[in-house]
C-alpha cells in the first residue's frame, strides 16, 4: 500500500530525457517506485492524457512579508510551484531593530511595491535577529517549501543603522559585523545573501537603496565570511552602466567565497546592450570556472496601467489629479463626462525628464490591450500607437476608452523590459544561453503593476506550444529549467526529478487544457491591501511531499510545507536516471 498512486501519466522526469509513460508511486513523503504499479495507493490520481513534472522551483519570489501571515503564497501556487526562494535583491525583513520597522517597510514599500499598510498589519515582528526571523518563519503554516536569503539592504541598516540609509561607505569594523551576520545566518540555515546596485530600486520617499553604492572591501568582506562557511549562494541586480568594471568587482565575490552566484539579466531599450555584455562577462567567468549565471525572465517585465492598477498614463495631468483616489465608479463617471474628458485630453503635463514614469505614459507603441487570456508577445501592430495610426484619433483617446472598458476594470500591457522590436527574440537568446537560470517572477511583490508570478504557465504554454511569431523550445528542456536546474541553483538537490529516493514534488497538469487566465486586482492583503493575482486552468493536481496540496490550482487546506535550512544533498540511494529508462 503506497501513500499515492499517480497513474498512466506522460512523465516528464526534470532531467531534460524524453517524456514516457509511467505511474509513479509515493510514500512516506519519497517517490517509491516509478513504471508500471501493481500496488494499490491510499490515494489515486488519474494522469491518463496528462503530463506529470517535477514540482517547479521559483528562486526568485518576495514573500518575506506574506509568508508570515499567508501559508499559500498566491499567486505563485496558483501555478505549481512547490519550492519558492525570497529575500531576493538586498530586501527583505531581518535583521532589523525594533526602532526601524517603520524605516524597513518603507523600503519594501519603495522597492517592491508592497502596501505598507498591509505590511504594517500583517508583520507581527517577532524577531530581530535573521536566526529570530527563520524562527518565526518555520513556526509559521506552510503549504509549500520555502527559502530564505539574508538581505544585504536589512543587514546594512541594522548594522550601521543611518549611515547605511545614507549610503555612506562601511567601516572595517561595520564589514566585520555584517560578515559575521552573515556567517550566522548560512549557520542557521539561510540559503545565501543578496544584494541591490540599481537606481531602480528606491525607498518610498525615493531614496536609494541602502547597498547601492556599496563598496569593494564591504562586498568582498562578506564573500570571504560566506568561504569561510562554505555555505550559501549569491544573488544581485545591477544596473551595469560600467559593465566590465563593475562586473570585475563582482566577479571578485565569487573569486573570494568560491560561492555560486546568479544576477538579473534583462533587455531594457535606454541601454539596449547592456544584456549582451553582461552575458559577455558571465561566459568569461565561467569558462575560467567560475559559478556564475544570469537570471532571466521568459516574457518581458510586463507593467500593468489602468484605473483599478497602481499605475496608468494619465497620472501626471493634474485634471486627472481631480479624480485620482476616488472610488473607481466615480472616476469612470468623470471619465465619461464629455467635459472632463475634453479637458483632460488637451492638457499637456509636465512629465519628469528621463524618468521610467514618462515611458510609462507617453510610449504608445509599446501599449497593448490585455487580452483574456493574455498574449505576452503582442504585434506592434496592435498597440495603441497603431490603433490611433489606423483609427485617425490622438493616442490619449484611444488610451482613454481602452481603460474605461469593463467599467474601468480593464488593464493595458506594457512590456517595458525584454520586447525588442515587437518580439521575444532576445528573450529566446537569453533563455538558451547556456550560462543562464530562470527567474524574476517576483512573486509577492510589485503587486499594484506587475503580476508576474505566472511565469511557469508562460513557459510551458507559450515556449513549449503556442509561440508563433519565431521558435518554441523542447517542453521536456523548459520542464528541466524550472525543475532541476532550478533546484541546483540554490542547492537544494533532493527535489526537481522525477526519480525512487527523491522529494515527492509533484505536478499533474492537463497540458492541452492549460492556460492563463487574465490578472485581476483582489482587496485581500492585511488591511485590505490591494494586489494584482493571476490565475490559470489546467493544474489538475500539485502535490507536495507526497500530499495533494493543491487541487485544480485551489489549496486542499494541506500544511506541509517546511522552511529549508541550508542546502539539500542527494538523497541516499536515489535513482537518478531510472526514470528516464
Amino acid at each position: 500500500m503506497y501513500d499515492l498512486v499517480i497513474r498512466g501519466g506522460t512523465v516528464y522526469d526534470g532531467t531534460g530525457s524524453a517524456p514516457f509513460k509511467a505511474d509513479i508511486a509515493v510514500k512516506d513523503g519519497l517517490i517509491a517506485e516509478i513504471g508500471e504499479i501493481a500496488g494499490t495507493g491510499k490515494e489515486e490520481i488519474d494522469a491518463a492524457g496528462q503530463i506529470v513534472t517535477p514540482g517547479f522551483v521559483d528562486v526568485h519570489t518576495h514573500y518575506d512579508g506574506q509568508v508570515t501571515w499567508d501559508p499559500y503564497l498566491q499567486p505563485s501556487t496558483f501555478h505549481g510551484v512547490t519550492t519558492a526562494v525570497m529575500g531576493n535583491c538586498g530586501v527583505g525583513f531581518a535583521p532589523c531593530r525594533p526602532d526601524r520597522h517603520d524605516w524597513l517597510i518603507g523600503l519594501m514599500e519603495g522597492v517592491e511595491d508592497i502596501p505598507g499598510t498591509a505590511l504594517v498589519e500583517g508583520i507581527k515582528w517577532n524577531w530581530e535577529s535573521f536566526p529570530e526571523y527563520m524562527d518565526a518563519v518555520d513556526a509559521s503554516p506552510l503549504a509549500l517549501d520555502v527559502g530564505l536569503q539574508v538581505p544585504h539592504g536589512a543587514l546594512r541598516a541594522y548594522v550601521m543603522g543611518e549611515r547605511g540609509a545614507r549610503l555612506e561607505p562601511a567601516t572595517p569594523e561595520d564589514t566585520a559585523e555584517m560578515a559575521r551576520l552573515v556567517k550566522e545566518a548560512l549557520e542557521a540555515g539561510a540559503l545565501g545573501f543578496s544584494t541591490s546596485r540599481t537606481e531602480k530600486h528606491r525607498d518610498k520617499h525615493g531614496a536609494h537603496t541602502p547597498t547601492y553604492k556599496a563598496e569593494r572591501d564591504e562586498l568582498h568582506g562578506i564573500a570571504k565570511a560566506m568561504g569561510e562557511s562554505g555555505k550559501g549562494v549569491l544573488q544581485l541586480i545591477a544596473d551595469f552602466r560600467d559593465v566590465d568594471e563593475e562586473f570585475a568587482m563582482l566577479r571578485g565575490m565569487v573569486e573570494i567565497s568560491g560561492r555560486p552566484m546568479s544576477m538579473t539579466i534583462e533587455q531594457d531599450d535606454r541601454y539596449p546592450d547592456t544584456w549582451k555584455n553582461v552575458l559577455r562577462n558571465i561566459e568569461e567567468a565561467a569558462e575560467a570556472g567560475l559559478p556564475v549565471k544570469g537570471q532571466v525572465p521568459p516574457r518581458p517585465t510586463g507593467v500593468l496601467l489602468g484605473l483599478s492598477s497602481s499605475l496608468n498614463p494619465f497620472l501626471m495631468h493634474q485634471t486627472f489629479r481631480e479624480i485620482w483616489g476616488a472610488p473607481l465608479e466615480k472616476q469612470v463617471e468623470a471619465l465619461r463626462d464629455p467635459a472632463f474628458r475634453a479637458r483632460l485630453l488637451a492638457e499637456e503635463p509636465d512629465y519628469p525628464a528621463g524618468e521610467i514614469v514618462t515611458m510609462l505614459c507617453t510610449a504608445y507603441h509599446k501599449m497593448y490591450e490585455l487580452g483574456d487570456p493574455p498574449n505576452y508577445e503582442p504585434s506592434p501592430e496592435d498597440s495603441v500607437g497603431a490603433m490611433a495610426e489606423r483609427d485617425g484619433k490622438p493616442p490619449r483617446e484611444v488610451l482613454l476608452d481602452l481603460m474605461l472598458k469593463r467599467d474601468g476594470h480593464a488593464l493595458l500591457y506594457f512590456p517595458l523590459m525584454n520586447y525588442t522590436g515587437g518580439s521575444l527574440d532576445d528573450v529566446y537568446k537569453m533563455m538558451t544561453h547556456k550560462h543562464t537560470a530562470f527567474g524574476l517572477g517576483d512573486g509577492g511583490a510589485h503587486v499594484g503593476i506587475l503580476c508576474d508570478a505566472s511565469f511557469p504557465t508562460t513557459i510551458l504554454t507559450h515556449w513549449g506550444r503556442d509561440r508563433t511569431r519565431g521558435p518554441k523550445l523542447p517542453l521536456e528542456w523548459l520542464i528541466n529549467r524550472q525543475t532541476q536546474a532550478n533546484a541546483e541553483l540554490v542547492g537544494l538537490l533532493d527535489r526537481g526529478v522525477l526519480a525512487p529516493g527523491m522529494k515527492a514534488d509533484i505536478n499533474v497538469i492537463d497540458f492541452d487544457r492549460l492556460k492563463l487566465r487574465a490578472p485581476e486586482i483582489v482587496y485581500d492583503l492585511p488591511a485590505g491591501g490591494k494586489r494584482l493575482i493571476q490565475k490559470a486552468e489546467g493544474y489538475t493536481a500539485t502535490i507536495i511531499s507526497g500530499t495533494l496540496a493543491f487541487k485544480n490550482g485551489e489549496p486542499t487546506g494541506a500544511l506541509v510545507g517546511k522552511l529549508l535550512r541550508g542546502a539539500r544533498p542527494r538523497p541516499q540511494g536515489a535513482q537518478i536516471g531510472a526514470a528516464a529508462d
